[in-house]
Parts: structure tokens; sequence; C-alpha cells
């Protein structure tokens, strides 16, 4: 256990190192289901390095690594899938993936053509977990998640939505269910049960109980907006 021990500190020491110096090390996750289906796939193993590119380039926008940060990722990938495969997917890493660059073209068409919508969404919405876990979210780390939301073809509304769950904005209840103050209290209900259904922990039950705690604490936030507006409102 000790080994063990000595051996997660010296790997996590390693990918500090190489996201300051280059792309660097996250988690490998929304497999399985989340992919589409047909000749267009994309293997487990692809598609965490190119995630930990992406989550790499989001810990960097803003000209730092914070332990946070790191942290955040250590934690979130021994939870999804424990030490042995942390170990695992870092070692991957420092063997094959540090010395490489990263094209976001390339990264974005293949995830573009290998993941449905709801999982790209799920990307970003990750990807803001780990720029809000040193406190606050930096205009540099907004700018680089615009970049991957559009480069991942999402709405800019949905964009919006999952902004408005990490950065606390005026209207941000109505951010959330992508809606404008002056919305109807019919519009309001629609697209709460628009969002609530895209967003619903059933549709990630299958994959074990991280991902279904992360998609709970998204649903919540759409019906914590939603439960705001309907007290302001009255209805």
């Amino acid at each position: 256990m000790n080994n063990l021990l000595k051996m997660n500190k010296l790997l996590f020491a390693l990918i500090g190192y190489y996201l300051f110096r280059a792309p660097g090390a996250l988690i490998g996750f929304f497999i399985g289901s989340f992919f589409k289906s047909g000749v267009n796939k994309i293997s487990n193993k692809d598609f965490e390095l190119n995630l930990l590119a992406l989550a790499s380039l989001v810990i960097k926008a803003d000209g730092k690594v914070t332990q946070n940060e790191l942290d955040f990722v250590r934690t979130y990938f021994v939870s999804a899938y424990g030490k042995a495969r942390a170990n695992e997917v870092f070692k991957i890493f420092n063997q094959n993936v540090k010395n490489k660059g990263i094209s976001l073209n390339k990264i974005s068409t293949l995830f573009n053509v290998s993941l449905n919508y709801e999982s790209r969404l799920q990307v970003i919405h990750f990807l803001f977990g780990i720029a809000k876990a040193d406190g606050t979210i930096s205009k540099l780390e907004i700018k680089k998640l615009l970049e991957f939301s559009n480069l991942f073809k999402l709405s800019y509304a949905d964009f919006l939505s999952i902004k408005a769950m990490f950065v606390k904005e005026t209207d941000g209840a109505y951010k959330i269910l992508e809606l404008e103050k002056f919305a109807t209290n019919e519009q309001v209900k629609k697209s709460y049960r628009d969002l609530a259904k895209k967003h619903h922990p059933d549709k990630v039950q299958h994959l074990g109980d991280v991902y279904i705690k992360a998609a709970q604490d998204k649903f919540q936030q759409i019906q914590k907006a939603y439960q705001n507006i309907k007290d302001e409102r009255g209805f």
C-alpha cells in the first residue's frame, strides 16, 4: 500500500509538471453509450487522451496551473475508475502524449463524428468544472471554453446555460433555462421541461455513481433556476 501511495504521488508530480510544459492529463469518461452508433467510433484510449489535451488547455488558459485544479482532476479520475486505472492513464500520457502537439481541429472533428450532442455538452460542463476548481473562472478560461464549444458545434444558448451554472450573473436563473427575462410563463415552463429531459440523471445511470452524481448536480441547478423564477413570478 505504501509503495502504491508513493507511486501515486510520483505520477501526480509528473502530471503537474507536464501540464505546465505540455498538454497534460485529465480523465477518461463519457464512454460506451455516449458514442454515436455506426462506423464513426472512437476507442476509449483515443477519447481519453484527446480529452486530456482539452483539459490541459483549459487549465493553462489563464497562464497558471493551480493545485486545486490538479486535485480536482485526480480526485474525479480516481473516483470514476480507481487508482489502478488512474495510474494507467497517467502512465500512457507520460509515455506517449507529452511530446505531441494538440490540434483542436482534429480533436473537434473526432468528437463531432463520434459523440452525440448531449455528450459534447457533458464534455464542456466537465471542463467548466475544472476551470472553477480554483474558485474563479477567468475571462481567458471562458474564452477557451467558448472556443471548444464552437468547435463542438454546440449552440450559444447551451454554452451560456452551462456557464451560468458556474459563474454568477444577473438573471442567471434565466440564462440557465436559456431564456430572456421577458419570457412568458409558458416559455419558462417549456424550457424547463426541455432542459430537464436533456440533462436528466437517468440518461447516465448505467455509467456508475460518479456520473450519476455529476448529472444530478447539473439537474439540480436547472430545478433551482426554475424554482427561483417561479418564486419571483408567483406561479
